[in-house]
């Protein structure tokens, strides 16, 4: 299976356009987003491009690519819009043999998880990270529209259980693990 993994979009057309972009351009299964899709939310600046109508109609046109679940900037007014879920706080992705567990991170984390889970995607801190934790492959794909820490904006790329950051802007690789 390979997997287009990106999270907090936070409104911003351009970055949602370039994922949309790559999605379409590459061979993948499903488009993982990881929450807070179409709202900046209170404790962060307006992104550029910010036009969460815009990125209704891009996220709309993948509707069936895609497996979302809800970050903290949702409300029950975006499921009103998107025409595809977008309310679930986790969902459970099996692919390679490996059972990996979908989250915003504000709730779960991989310090707390349900278990029994080989893989914890989840975004909600802006910052990428890509790590094995006690035998857990975590994933945190960064943000694409607003990066924290010093990081380009970032994506995931998901493929037969090895996980790649890249930078949205460069395409470059930003960490990389094998499977």
């Amino acid at each position: 299976m390979r997997f287009l993994i990106a999270s907090d979009i936070h409104g911003a057309a351009e970055p949602a356009t370039m994922i949309s972009r790559i999605y379409r351009d590459g061979s993948f299964d499903r488009l993982l987003l990881l929450g807070d899709l179409l709202y900046h939310g209170p404790r962060n600046n307006l992104p550029e491009s910010y036009d969460p109508k815009k990125v209704i109609g891009i996220l709309s046109e993948l509707s069936d690519c895609i497996t979302s679940v809800r970050g903290n900037c949702e409300a029950e007014v975006d499921q009103m819009v998107l025409p595809f879920p977008v309310l679930s706080e986790s969902a459970l992705v099996f692919a390679d043999g490996l059972s990996i567990f979908l989250t915003h991170g504000h709730i779960w984390t991989p310090e707390k998880h349900p278990g029994g889970i080989d893989a914890f995607f989840s975004g909600h801190t802006h910052i990428p990270v890509l790590e094995k934790k006690d035998g857990l492959t975590v994933l945190n794909p960064g943000s694409i529209s607003l990066p924290k820490g010093g990081y380009d904006p970032s994506y995931a790329i998901y493929d037969g259980g090895s996980i790649e950051i890249l930078s949205l802007r460069t395409g470059e690789r930003m960490m990389h693990l094998e499977k």
